[in-house]
């Protein structure tokens, strides 16, 4: 169920960074993973800021979300 819940939360915080950063959608399966890393990124970043609650970690998930978009952005800038 860990797992499960992990992925959920990381789509919904993928889903929400690329809803705020614009054009950085990468699709279902992308969105999970940017979620899950940019979760990982927002935590280490972070730590417990915005608390532990199912929301508190969806959005410590979308701001490094938002942060990871950035980095892939700024590499594949004028690639497509």
């Amino acid at each position: 169920m860990g797992i499960l819940w992990t992925l959920i939360i990381g789509a919904v915080a993928g889903w929400l960074g690329a809803e705020i950063f614009k054009g950085g959608s990468l699709g279902l399966i992308g969105n999970i993973i940017v979620g899950i890393i940019g979760g990982a990124i927002g935590y280490w970043l972070l730590g417990a800021t915005f608390g532990t609650s199912v929301i508190g970690q969806i959005l410590t998930g979308a701001v490094g979300s938002i942060i990871l978009l950035a980095i892939i952005n700024l590499f594949t800038r004028g690639k497509a």
